[in-house]
């Protein structure tokens, strides 16, 4: 079996007998290959070692990097937008700070409008719970849509079936969990600090109305 690392151009930066685009991207790292612009979108690159790499200009969209070793790599220009980076080393990397900014998608100030999908207390029906993230709340979310919080004011609840208003739900995660007009909501078991742990502790929601409905 033979697998070509190529760029957005379809040019060959690398050529491996490895059975995974994983084995070979790691041989090319050790042997100091140089992956500039490489089309590693959507990748499996789960727990790779690329330590030192060079991914300068490399199209990583919607790979999965959980857990790999990036040390020292140089990511200057990569896109990893929709890159799942939990667990990812980025230390001592060469533009990780604006890599991880550009899979942010929650401002780091100021208050956040949010949604999620929740459950009427008098009919077990689905809601949209509308929230107001406070400005001194903490905020994260990893590399895909759902985010969370530390705290949530809840401004509305409406019936997802006819767009009437509710006043009481409770969460699709756990039953006892209410949400309450007018009322702060605070997660039961704290917040979670990793911000690449998806489903860690917090209040989950959405930026978007519609994703809250979808999910």
């Amino acid at each position: 079996m033979t697998i070509s690392i190529k760029n957005h151009y379809g040019d060959t930066l690398f050529v491996s007998n490895r059975t995974s685009v994983r084995a070979a991207l790691e041989e090319a790292t050790q042997g100091g290959a140089n992956l500039y612009g490489a089309d590693l979108r959507g990748a499996n690159l789960r727990g790779a070692d690329l330590y030192g790499a060079n991914l300068c200009g490399a199209d990583l969209c919607g790979a999965d990097l959980r857990g790999a070793n990036l040390r020292g790599a140089d990511l200057r220009g990569a896109n990893l937008r929709g890159a799942d980076l939990y667990g990812a080393d980025l230390k001592d990397a060469k533009n990780a700070d604006l890599v991880v900014a550009q899979t942010r998608i929650l401002p780091d100030e100021g208050s956040i409008i949010g949604f999620k999908k929740a459950y009427d207390e008098s009919t077990a029906r689905p809601v949209i719970v509308k929230l107001r993230i406070p400005e001194d709340a903490k905020r994260s979310h990893a590399s895909g849509r759902k985010c969370r919080a530390s705290k949530a004011e809840v401004l509305s609840i409406t019936r997802v079936a006819d767009g009437e208003p509710a006043e009481m739900a409770f969460s699709g995660h756990d039953g006892n969990f209410k949400y309450t007009v007018g009322e702060t909501v605070v997660p039961t078991n704290g917040f979670g600090e990793d911000p690449w742990e998806e489903c860690a502790a917090g209040i989950h929601f959405f930026i978007t109305k519609l994703e809250a409905e979808n999910y």
